[in-house]
């Protein structure tokens, strides 16, 4: 409805000068371009004054169609991304991989840090990389964006490199790929996101990656579920929950249209959450970096609802 209201007053005065002459073609420019400039300098003052007390130190909502920047505070400044890594390790399995193909998780399953998420696999467990995808996104599996790793650095290079190996490997693809989709300001060195002060992003560059992942319909599927059920093996299957509060219809957080995509959590990284929600065919990406506990979801659902009134 601003917008709109802009646009008319734009064309009045355009009709104003064209009318009694006053202007020429250069001016009636000269004149707009400033006019808009001042629009666009009392929008952004005004959404300052609306979301002045968020608690994340970066922040962001996008256009995932368009990929215009609605609003954005510290948007390029280094922060480290926790678990939101993993947006760009699932993206790159499912560019790699086939959804059906099947993994066989290997001993990078035991190498653990203590106290981090795990989506509880064992060596010689097979699954598809769809489930993969799931144990990663859902739980946030580490073990499951090890083997994620192994899996593509092996099939990438056909050789069996150890899981120290695949990594390294995998970093140089995750920094590949994040440069070619615009993420120029990122570095990364693991799948999974545990701290590493050479481990960084921005929010306006995990924007990029989460909208690129966004387009890719497998993932976009995934990342959208509440639980997953993954395909029996011949040991069971596996039942993933997800962590997104945003999806979850009995969670105080729960946001009408939401659909991915992922949260994180390191000491360093504070909570951070890249959210993702559709309305009446507008969809929105926010980006949350270094916030507190409650703050990470108080500060998403503000910013998807200011997005999407803007």
């Amino acid at each position: 409805m601003f917008r709109k209201k802009i646009f008319l007053l734009v064309i009045l005065i355009l009709c104003v000068f064209l009318v009694t002459d006053k202007f020429s073609w250069a001016s009636i420019k000269q004149h707009s371009v400033s006019f808009f400039d001042q629009v666009k300098s009392a929008s952004q003052s005004r959404a300052k004054i609306e979301l002045a007390d968020l608690e994340g130190e970066a922040v962001l909502i996008m256009d995932r169609e368009t990929g215009e920047i609605i609003y954005s505070d510290h948007e390029k400044k280094k922060m480290y991304p926790a678990s939101t890594t993993k947006i760009l390790t699932a993206l790159i399995l499912l560019e790699e991989g086939n959804p059906d193909d099947l993994v066989t998780v290997g001993n990078e399953a035991g190498i653990r840090t203590s106290g981090e998420s795990s989506a509880g696999l064992q060596p010689g467990d097979v699954l598809t990389v769809r489930d993969l995808v799931a144990a990663m996104m859902l739980p946030s599996g580490n073990d499951a964006a090890r083997a994620a790793a192994v899996y593509v650095a092996r099939k990438d290079t056909g050789e069996k490199l150890d899981p120290e190996e695949s990594v390294a490997y995998f970093a140089k693809l995750m920094n590949k790929r994040a440069k070619a989709i615009g993420a120029k300001k990122s570095h990364f060195v693991n799948p999974h996101g545990l701290h590493d002060p050479d481990h960084y992003t921005t929010a306006y560059d995990m924007a990029l990656i989460a909208k690129k992942a966004m387009a890719n319909a497998e993932f976009q599927s995934i990342v959208g579920e509440k639980v997953h059920q993954s395909e029996d093996q011949g040991q069971g299957g596996f039942i993933y929950e997800n962590r997104n509060k945003l999806l979850n219809d009995k969670d105080e957080w729960y946001f009408q249209g939401a659909n991915g995509v992922k949260t994180g959590y390191t000491e360093k990284a504070g909570y951070c959450l890249v959210g993702s929600a559709i309305r009446d065919q507008k969809e929105l990406i926010t980006v949350v970096l270094h916030s507190t506990e409650q703050g990470v979801w108080s500060d998403t659902v503000r910013l998807l609802n200011y997005g999407f009134q803007k």
